[in-house]
């Protein structure tokens, strides 16, 4: 192996010198062909016409429904009070006598102790004797003032000594006195 030696001051031999750089092949993606740009006003309108139609359908079920036939046994009891007031011997409520097994009788009046019950059932005896009352199928407030025997389910209170969910309400008389 020879090796050459380069005369720097000799320009003429010498060649000149070029930085060159390799690039790095580029890979191009391929993009997507454009989706057409589709209006988005027909989803709009069914997704309306969907939404009216599904309103439209369970309000006429439910108008339907309203009418139900109640067989004889049943036919006493109400589910809502009605506004045009309440008379003795009316029953609201659970049409079940079986799924609430806790009775009381005693005078209704409005509001409960410490956050416990809406309503209380006031009975002979005195404060001890006194039911804490909640109810989400009675209104209980169109029987405040009333003698009525409930029937519900007990629950553990933790500051009144009875509480009751209300499942079912007779009234037993009208504007009846508060107990001693």
């Amino acid at each position: 192996m020879d090796i050459k030696m380069i005369d720097l001051d000799k320009a003429e031999s010498v060649a000149p010198i070029t930085n060159s750089v390799t690039t790095p092949p580029s890979f191009t993606a391929e993009t997507p062909p454009k989706m057409k740009n589709k209006s988005i006003i027909p989803v709009i309108i069914a997704f309306i016409v969907v939404t009216a139609a599904g309103f439209y359908s369970g309000a006429r079920l439910k108008a339907m429904n309203s009418g139900t036939i109640v067989s004889p046994e049943l036919s006493g009891i109400q589910a809502d009070v009605p506004e045009t007031g309440v008379k003795v011997g009316d029953i609201f409520g659970s049409p079940d006598e079986k799924s609430f097994k806790d009775p009381a009788t005693g005078v209704l009046d409005k509001g409960g102790f410490n956050g416990e019950g809406t309503h209380k059932l006031l009975r002979v005896g005195g404060v001890s004797q006194t039911v804490y009352l909640t109810s989400s199928t009675i209104d209980l407030d169109a029987l405040v003032g009333n003698q009525v025997t409930i029937w519900g389910e007990t629950f553990k209170g933790q500051k009144v000594g009875w509480l009751m969910d209300v499942g079912r309400a007779k009234v037993e008389a009208l504007n009846a006195p508060l107990p001693e």
